[in-house]
């Protein structure tokens, strides 16, 4: 990997994704009796960033696979464009399995079992060094804690998106997933430049008053764009009045006045919702969004591609082919596995 932070201009740049690749297992998708089995987890993520990304921009997935699925997760990966495979870690723990079981086309139960390590400092620190940019996806909430975070946000030295998710859901005995307040959440969005929550998740915010008014608060040096995805209405955002789109300005931690520091809007759908399958939506649009961004979209803009390529995403199930699809490059029969 030849690519560092601040490539000079015509270098190939490296987009660093960290999450966790997943082996799905989904019931009641669809009205389907009998079960299906496939790739999900950060691959959604990693399609989706091979199909948006600009030229010039290569993804370097960091990611730690458990041995059971080692062979099995490299030969997936391999099959998306685009893909560097020097930051992927086998590791001997069982790798993360979630069996999904949907109760409506917006909600659903998981159950998670396996479960690789989380990234400490010390070994995410010679990978991100390689990225011009970070993208964070809490696939299973365990990705890194709170001091790994903290570290990051102090030895990285490029713009940072987190789609902070799972940071929302606590694990039963049973590994069923339940919704959760954030601990220490000013600490976690502090973390990063960018960060992104489903409506529910958002709401959670709110236990300790109004979250449009605490996100707005957390808007500043730190913090500078909060991205609310919100199903079939679209997303919304909260970023500072003086929000530049280039992430590569990221970085630079500039104060700003209290009174001016954040105003607010939404962007819908351009086309009516489509029915489908909705698994790993929030994923593309986060990582459609970040890689729209980082090829000189402007915000409402990168929005409405996001928007778009999540809609897409609902007509495709499953994470193997997943960028073929949303690159126009299959048809909704031919994406149906």
């Amino acid at each position: 990997m030849s690519a560092t932070v601040g490539a000079p201009h015509g270098a190939t740049k490296t987009l660093g994704v960290v999450g966790t690749l997943v082996w799905d297992r989904i019931l009641d998708r669809d009205g389907r009796t009998e079960p299906v089995e496939e790739w999900g987890g950060i691959g959604y993520a990693l399609a989706a960033t091979s199909a948006s990304l600009p030229d010039g921009w290569q993804v370097l997935p960091i990611i730690k696979l458990g041995r059971d699925l080692a062979e099995e997760g490299r030969r997936f990966l391999k099959e998306i464009p685009g893909l560097a495979d020097s930051a992927i870690v086998v590791v001997p723990e069982a790798n993360n399995r979630v069996e999904l079981r949907y109760e409506s086309t917006s909600r659903r139960c998981e159950r998670l079992t396996g479960g690789v390590p989380a990234w400490t400092w010390p070994e995410l620190a010679p990978l991100v060094d390689l990225c011009d940019a970070l993208y964070v996806n809490f696939i299973s909430g365990y990705e890194m804690e709170l001091e790994a975070a903290r570290a990051l946000r102090m030895g990285y030295r490029g713009p940072t998106y987190a789609d902070l998710h799972s940071l929302f859901l606590g694990k039963t005995h049973q590994g069923h997933r339940v919704p959760r307040t954030l601990e220490a959440w000013g600490a976690w969005l502090s973390c990063f430049d960018a960060v992104q929550m489903n409506e529910d998740e958002f709401d959670l915010l709110g236990t300790s008053g109004d979250p449009w008014q605490l996100a707005a608060g957390a808007i500043g040096p730190d913090l500078k764009l909060i991205t609310v995805t919100l199903g079939a209405r679209g997303a919304a955002y909260v970023a500072g009045v003086e929000f530049d789109p280039d992430p590569m300005t990221w970085p630079r931690r500039i104060p700003v006045p209290v009174a001016e520091r954040a105003h607010s809007g939404k962007v819908t759908l351009a086309d009516a919702a489509r029915s489908g399958d909705p698994t790993g939506c929030g994923d593309v649009w986060g990582a459609t969004l970040f890689s729209r961004l980082l090829g000189g979209d402007d915000l409402v803009s990168a929005m409405q591609e996001a928007n778009r390529l999540a809609g897409r995403n609902v007509e495709h199930r499953g994470a193997r082919g997943l960028y073929r699809h949303l690159a126009g490059r299959l048809s909704h029969v031919e994406g149906v596995s």
